[in-house]
């Protein structure tokens, strides 16, 4: 005899009837649904007569409007730093740290996406049981002591149960859709944060860059200092033992070789400082960089000219401000969120199961259940709780918009003094250069005067010592001057490249 064919046709078509039912109730539903809470129009005007000027009000002379190249440093010329920025970039625990926050928000914004879609789960189970022999207790209990031939009890029983459920939150008055648009602007802002950090992080390998250097060439120069001085104070004390210098001169260059030695001990130790401090931001150990950067080099050249944009230009590329607008975006977001609990929330939830004590009659039509049930559910007593999440939502986005105001005029200050501070610096170095170049004549013409003998040594070296200190000032100037230029960089926003740029 042929086994029977499971009959699935009714159990399938209330299935389908069920689906077709669930679908029409919500795309009507979500038909009449809105959206409630405030809609983000972008980001506030803020200092909106700085923004619209041409240029920044204390841009120096040698600036240009043209928008800033994000590897400024490129413009240095100088591989060993490159070479530093580039493997700070790449191994930074800070880069790590803002990469999962990134991460993090954008698996956020995924859970709250999914929620605005159904949930299912299937689920299956065996049961196996064992009930006792009623019959024979009930003998037992009226005190037949007769034996029973029942065997002691039924036989175990399998049960084999499988099921579907589904349920669907109908998102009618959009506090899903305002959560997911929260959720979007905070993983945007995470992503502008990771930029900031490039910001950040370059700009600090370039300083300590600078003062790694400068504080080289300063060891040097207070080393050739120490010899001029030390022969300074020889010559003097031959001249004292002649009866031609006093004591006091004797006691006077020394006080003053003393202090340039005390002075080499503090700068050795800021070397070992900025190197230490160039291996953790590239992500590694102390003294790791030490042989690396034992060399003395100069310090990275200037470029005759630096594109600095227009102040308008300073809202997109500063990845604070965006990440700023970016928050603010969340903030408005996250008040239509909180009022749409105001409102009721239906459900829609089906179940489908079989049940049978034998496999292969599992999906038989006569083991079939199913169960629609629409849910309505609102919460009409709260005493408040809404109210006050809405006000605290409210005070959120007042404040996402106080600080994104904050933002852009801090961004406005800080590149316009960089500005300011980069020209006057330049200026500056202009000042010491001629001082240099006239101390370098005066040496010349002084080591001239001491070979024709109408010049002592004495002299030769108080005037060789004054070009070795005006030397030492112009490094101090141009590495000020890379400084502020990369303050500058830094206030610009500059060191971060847009994704796919």
């Amino acid at each position: 005899m042929p086994k029977p064919v499971p009959d699935m046709t009714r159990s399938s078509f209330a299935l389908s009837k069920l689906a077709v039912a669930t679908a029409a109730v919500a795309a009507v539903l979500a038909a009449a649904g809105c959206t409630v809470g405030p809609d983000y129009h972008g980001a506030p005007e803020v200092a909106g007569n700085a923004l619209a000027a041409p240029a920044f009000p204390h841009a120096p002379v040698r600036t240009t409007t043209a928008p800033g190249v994000a590897d400024w440093w490129h413009a240095l010329n100088d591989p060993q730093l490159d070479g530093l920025i580039a493997t700070a970039l790449a191994n930074s625990p800070d880069i790590r740290a803002a990469q999962a926050r990134v991460r993090q928000a954008r698996a956020g914004l995924r859970g709250r996406q999914a929620n605005l879609l159904p949930t299912a789960s299937i689920d299956a189970a065996m049961l196996r049981t064992r009930s006792p022999d009623l019959s024979a207790l009930t003998s037992s209990q009226s005190g037949d002591g007769g034996s029973s031939s029942g065997g002691g009890g039924r036989g175990p029983l399998t049960l084999y149960i499988a099921g579907f459920d589904a349920s669907w939150e109908l998102d009618l008055f959009g506090g899903t859709r305002r959560a997911v648009q929260a959720a979007s602007a905070e993983a945007e802002a995470s992503s502008e944060e990771l930029a900031d950090a490039h910001v950040q992080l370059a700009a600090d390998v370039a300083q300590a860059y600078v003062n790694l250097r400068e504080q080289q060439a300063s060891l040097a120069h207070l080393r050739a200092s120490e010899k001029l001085e030390a022969d300074i104070l020889d010559l003097t004390e031959q001249r004292r033992a002649r009866g031609v210098a006093s004591q006091l001169e004797v006691e006077r260059l020394l006080t003053q070789l003393e202090n340039t030695r005390a002075r080499i001990a503090p700068v050795e130790a800021a070397i070992v400082e900025a190197s230490d401090q160039l291996a953790q931001l590239t992500g590694r150990g102390p003294g790791t960089l030490d042989a690396e950067l034992t060399d003395v080099k100069p310090l990275p050249q200037l470029p005759e000219t630096v594109a600095v944009g227009d102040p308008a230009a300073l809202l997109k590329s500063r990845p604070d401000i965006r990440a700023a607008e970016r928050r603010l975006a969340s903030r408005t977001a996250q008040i239509g969120s909180a009022k749409a609990d105001w409102f009721p929330k239906v459900s829609l939830l089906g179940s489908l199961g079989y049940s049978a004590a034998v496999p292969g009659h599992l999906v038989r039509k006569d083991n079939a259940t199913w169960l629609t049930l629409p849910r309505l559910q609102w919460n009409v007593l709260d005493f408040g709780r809404v109210a006050a999440n809405v006000d605290s939502a409210e005070a959120g986005r007042d404040e996402a918009h106080a600080t994104y105001e904050s933002t852009v005029l801090k961004a406005l200050r800080d590149a316009d003094i960089a500005l300011s501070r980069y020209g006057h610096q330049r200026e500056n170095v202009v000042t010491l250069r001629r001082v240099e170049a006239s101390a370098e004549r005066a040496a010349t013409l002084q080591q001239q005067r001491y070979r024709a003998g109408t010049a002592s040594m004495l002299e030769w070296l108080d005037v060789e010592r004054t070009r070795v200190m005006a030397q030492q000032d112009r490094i101090s100037g141009d590495a000020g001057l890379l400084r502020d230029y990369v303050s500058l960089q830094k206030s610009l926003g500059l060191g971060w490249t847009p994704a796919g740029g």
